[in-house]
């Protein structure tokens, strides 16, 4: 999360001694951010066990269709972490950090663009998988040595897929580079996770060089844990009781 200026006198006093009431946009965010997170862990889970990540187009095709029930496994869980991760960013964007411009709305919104790219690369999986006639591929033979036709079609949703996926990966990396800044302003242990957000959000964006392929399972686990330690701060309050001590007022738990 983030902070920065604001007039103080435009909050709204609540809960006693020039308290706020609980924000429970901010709680409600911190809730979707750890789903996102758990059918992150399911998605990729059941990607790894598909075992569609082949070297040639028509290879993973073929494992797409060798292994359907699996791979719509991890296409629905992409989709879904995709939907929750666009909940979490409506809930960021009402929460009283932003709409009093404590934070940046480029954060709330880039997670939303983030959400929107993977619940599209999860659609595009499930089409695939939901299409098992499109992936028997045509194969022909020329001079003895086998020839694969692809069909169009299936190039393009691929592609989106393979698109869409890193897109999101990407975007959401900026929103936490975004948020570097805030992170180290409020203090308190976002303090601490600040370092960690910026090395993270620029490491993200590795995720559209193919010669880092090693690098790619570590930099999706450390956003994983970016999620399981922002998102029980948010959902128990402790992120908003952190902006709050540096405007001057106190927060009821």
């Amino acid at each position: 999360m983030e902070t920065g200026t604001s007039s103080i006198s435009s909050r709204p006093a609540a809960g006693g001694a020039g308290g706020r009431p609980k924000d429970r946009a901010a709680r409600n965010a911190g809730i979707f951010l750890l789903l996102t997170a758990a059918v992150t862990v399911v998605m990729v889970l059941a990607r790894v066990s598909s075992d569609t990540d082949q070297p040639t187009l028509a290879e993973s095709l073929r494992a797409i269709a060798d292994n359907t029930a699996i791979y719509s496994v991890a296409g629905t869980a992409r989709l879904l972490s995709g939907l929750t991760l666009i909940i979490a960013s409506w809930y960021l964007l009402r929460t009283w950090i932003v709409r009093e411009r404590m934070g940046s709305p480029l954060v709330p919104w880039l997670f939303a663009a983030s959400g929107l790219f993977t619940a599209v690369s999860g659609v595009c999986a499930l089409l695939l998988a939901a299409c098992p006639a499109l992936v028997a591929l045509e194969v022909t033979y020329v001079n003895g040595i086998p020839d694969v036709k692809i069909p169009a079609i299936v190039e393009a949703v691929y592609n989106i897929r393979w698109v869409a996926g890193k897109a999101g990966f990407s975007a959401a990396g900026v929103s936490l580079v975004i948020a570097t800044r805030y992170q180290w302003k409020v203090g308190g242990i976002l303090r601490m996770v600040a370092p960690a957000s910026a090395v993270l959000g620029i490491a993200m964006q590795f995720i559209w060089v193919d010669a880092a392929p090693l690098l790619h399972p570590v930099i999706g686990l450390g956003f994983l844990l970016w999620l399981l330690v922002i998102g029980p701060m948010l959902a128990t309050g402790h992120v908003e009781r952190l902006f709050t001590k540096i405007a001057g007022a106190s927060s009821p738990d």
